[in-house]
C-alpha cells in the first residue's frame, strides 16, 4: 500500500520544454530563439530543446523524441509566437495529438503563445519605449 509519505518521497517526472516556433529559410532567423533557449536552460528550469513547424530542423517529433531520450516523460511545448494563427489552432493540435498517439506514456502540455501573455507583451511595450526614446 502507497501512503501520502511514499507519493512525497517519490521523485518528480523529469519535465522537458519544446519552444516551438515556426521556421524559415534563412538560418540566422533561429538566433533568438537560439538565445532564448539558452536563457531558460541558464535559469536551470529542467530541459529545453528547439522545435519548427517547418523549414527548420528538428521539428516536434525529433524534439520530443530527444527529450524522451533524456528521460522526460513531460513535455511542455511553449510556442513562441505572438498570436494565435492558424498554425497554433490547427496544425499544432493536430501535431500533438499524433506525438499524444505515438508516445502515450509522455504527459505533453501545450502552453499559450508567448504573445499572448501580458507579462510578454509589457516587455515588447517596454522595449518600443526604450526606441523611440534613443
Amino acid at each position: 500500500m502507497t501512503t501520502d509519505v511514499d507519493e512525497w518521497r517519490r521523485p518528480l517526472a523529469k519535465q522537458g520544454v519544446i519552444l516551438f516556433g515556426h521556421g524559415a529559410r534563412d538560418p540566422r532567423w533561429a538566433e533568438p530563439f537560439e538565445r532564448l533557449r539558452d536563457k531558460v536552460v541558464a535559469r536551470g528550469d529542467g530541459a529545453v530543446v528547439l522545435a519548427f513547424l517547418e523549414m527548420m530542423a528538428p521539428d516536434l517529433d525529433a524534439a520530443t523524441d530527444d527529450l524522451v531520450a533524456r528521460g522526460c516523460s513531460h513535455v511542455t511545448i511553449v510556442p513562441v509566437f505572438f498570436g494565435q494563427g492558424s498554425h497554433l489552432r490547427r496544425d499544432l493540435p493536430q501535431k500533438v495529438e499524433a506525438l499524444r498517439a505515438r508516445l502515450p506514456a509522455i504527459v505533453v502540455m501545450v502552453a499559450e503563445a508567448v504573445g499572448e501573455d501580458e507579462t510578454v507583451l509589457d516587455a515588447v511595450a517596454d522595449y518600443c519605449g526604450r526606441v523611440r526614446s534613443r
